[in-house]
């Protein structure tokens, strides 16, 4: 049983015209225009009721609330909270803030030492809640495999291609699919005996659960990496393997900010099962530097 999660900590205040900039191009008409107005004029929409707010942009209540909980807030009560510190913080002509701890003229070694210490945080975060028996088994499941199948789009794509790329190297037979068409046709060929491994944060990426989905009928063993372990994507995961989701910033969304505990998670799948095919995984991946060392040598003459 995953460990409960905490409910997600609203954006920043500060960070809310990233955050319109982000999720603007996703929302209906009438959202962008209560996103806009909250963003352009954060003390005049923070006077305002929800049932103001709707008058102002044209829109009904529903759609100003459906809009606060798209931008991160529970409510409406709690995005007029947002918008009144917003305002209060350019009143007062502080230095806007690019992240919940770093602001827009801070000095690169300050930025180097903050994004430092969250990476940190973010790492010991999912080391804690990761579920070591999970992880075993997701081990167990790929050490035995005949093929390898792992979903993502996106940034979570670049770390499935990180995982297949180690697993290739030490003689696994393993496919990254980063297209939703192709990681369908290929996930209806895998049957017991086969991992199919989802990577999404959000755990509602429908590239990423379709295919899933189709490798859980099949029969094969299903693996999420998700920060939302109760997500759409565990009805069709075996096994979950939960990351942090504490550190999300506006602009170091989950985009970013997953991506460092999903490269841990990564790394304790290879590590265990190189050691779990030890025997096999040496020589492998012995040859593969060999094979690649010519490539790395500057000397003239060797290629």
């Amino acid at each position: 049983m995953p460990p409960p999660q905490s409910a997600p900590t609203p954006p920043p205040p500060a960070a809310l015209a990233a955050k319109v900039r982000t999720l603007g191009p996703s929302m209906t008409r009438s959202m962008q225009r209560v996103a806009e107005a909250v963003a352009g004029d954060p003390a005049g929409c923070a006077a305002l009721t929800v049932t103001g707010l709707a008058e102002r942009t044209g829109t009904s209540e529903a759609t100003v609330v459906r809009t606060s909980r798209l931008l991160g807030y529970p409510g409406y009560r709690d995005l007029r909270i947002a918008l009144a510190a917003l305002a209060a913080h350019q009143a007062a002509g502080r230095a806007p803030a690019v992240t919940a701890d770093i602001a827009v003229d801070d000095p690169i070694a300050d930025v180097v030492t903050k994004l430092a210490r969250e990476e940190q945080q973010c790492l010991a975060d999912t080391a804690a809640v990761l579920d070591a028996g999970q992880v075993e088994a997701a081990v167990s499941a790929l050490a035995t495999a005949r093929r390898i199948d792992v979903y993502g789009v996106g940034a979570s794509s670049l770390v499935g291609q990180d995982l297949v790329q180690k697993l290739l190297r030490i003689g696994l037979i393993a496919h990254a699919h980063a297209d939703p068409h192709l990681a369908v046709t290929n996930a209806v060929q895998l049957h017991s005996g086969d991992v199919a491994i989802a990577i999404t944060h959000s755990g509602r990426t429908t590239d990423v659960i379709e295919p899933l989905r189709v490798a859980f009928e099949r029969g094969a063993t299903t693996v999420a990496i998700t920060g939302r372990p109760d997500g759409e994507v565990a009805q069709y995961a075996d096994l979950v393997l939960t990351t942090s989701t504490a550190r999300e910033s506006e602009l170091r969304p989950a985009a970013m900010s997953s991506r460092t505990s999903q490269l841990l998670v990564v790394d304790c799948l290879f590590i265990g099962v190189a050691q779990r095919t030890y025997e096999s995984a040496a020589p492998a991946l012995s040859a593969s530097y060999e094979a690649l060392a010519h490539r790395h040598d500057p000397r003239p003459g060797h290629r």
